[in-house]
């Protein structure tokens, strides 16, 4: 099975995060929900989990920036 230069791309080359963070604390993120390769996608997926999880906070990144946050 051969891969092309797109789907060989690890996670981590992603640019997008988003992320939900401890219920307990917001200053420890639980884990990455998902990763995104465009804005779009990402702001999509971020809304997504904002749905999915209401009372908890939701953060979408892009490297070390905070672009969006569901507690603001």
């Amino acid at each position: 099975m051969t891969r092309s230069a797109n789907s060989s791309r690890s996670a981590e080359a992603l640019p997008y995060r988003i992320e939900l963070w401890h219920a307990d604390s917001h200053e420890v993120i639980e884990r990455v929900l998902a990763r995104a390769v465009t804005a779009q996608l990402a702001r999509a997926i971020f809304q997504a989990a904002r749905d999915e999880h209401p009372q908890r906070r939701i953060t979408l990144r892009k490297g070390n920036r905070i672009l969006s946050d569901s507690t603001d």
